[in-house]
């Protein structure tokens, strides 16, 4: 006998768990061809506000997590994501082929952030020459809750964005790609059963243009990442809407995500807190 097939259902992703958008409101998702895909939710105002809490709620545990745990853990969803590359490629709009070596760059991408969690206080720190007797220690801490608008990559490129975030101890709030949410809540599936504390990373689908400037003005958002943001006026918008307390911001851009990343988006959302200390004479 033939039997129907169950299609997924995808969700949010807010404090570790997978609600439907308040508002009961979704979208549909097609193929670069125009095919019917999915419908994702699309999420309100009110599903923003409530990721921000569950990102600040999360906040203290995380950022009080050692380096070494939180690389652990990053390197744990590169271990899941491994196990479900074939999955992953499907979801992706390029084909199997092109697929598959995407999700293998977002797992290598992963892998890469990972060794990075117990080095990057070391590389951008510094123990500071003073006159008098003092030690003068300089150090690097995470900034807080920072939004990101995912770019229309809907793996790499989302991979690329959020893990330096989390790396360095900061928790997120994520807008997916508009056009192509579906990897972005698999990947929630992955963080959900990979360790990662409830909260740490808070994932939307939905419309750029409704969200983004909401989490962009929401005072518990302590940085904004417009990687994603393709139209300039609403760049704009949330750039002022930032500036009203004073949010660490990273400008739209396309960057070539196959590049050597840096370590310029880790240190973006980092603050720097200068010790005196009275040394022993």
């Amino acid at each position: 006998m033939s039997r129907l097939s169950v299609r997924k259902t995808y969700k949010l992703f807010i404090g570790g768990a997978f609600p439907r958008s308040e508002s009961g409101r979704s979208y549909v998702v097609t193929s670069p061809k125009g095919d019917f895909l999915a419908n994702a939710s699309r999420a309100s105002r009110k599903d923003a506000r409530d990721a921000v809490t569950a990102a600040r709620k999360a906040f203290p545990g995380w950022s009080g997590a050692t380096p070494y745990n939180r690389g652990q853990i990053l390197y744990r969803i590169a271990e899941m994501l491994e196990g479900r590359r074939g999955q992953f490629a499907e979801e992706l709009p390029l084909g199997k082929k092109a697929g598959l070596e995407q999700v293998d760059a977002a797992i290598d991408r992963l892998v890469w952030y990972a060794g990075w969690s117990d080095k990057i206080a070391s590389v951008r720190g510094s123990a500071n020459p003073v006159a008098g007797p003092y030690f003068n220690l300089s150090t690097p801490e995470p900034s807080g809750v920072v939004a990101v608008i995912a770019p229309s990559d809907p793996l790499l490129g989302l991979v690329s964005t959020v893990a330096p975030v989390i790396v360095t101890g900061n928790t997120a709030v994520v807008v997916a790609s508009e056009s192509s949410p579906l990897a972005a809540i698999t990947l929630a599936e992955v963080l959900a059963t990979s360790d990662l504390p409830g909260g740490v990373v808070n994932i939307l689908t939905g419309h750029q243009a409704e969200l983004a400037p909401w989490l962009a003005a929401h005072m518990d958002v302590n940085g904004l990442d417009l990687t994603g943001v393709a139209d300039p006026d609403l760049a704009l918008r949330c750039e002022q809407e930032a500036a009203e307390n004073l949010k660490r911001v990273i400008r739209p851009s396309s960057p070539d995500w196959s590049a050597d990343p840096g370590i310029g988006r880790m240190t973006a959302f980092m603050e720097t807190k200068t010790v005196w200390h009275p040394a022993g004479v």
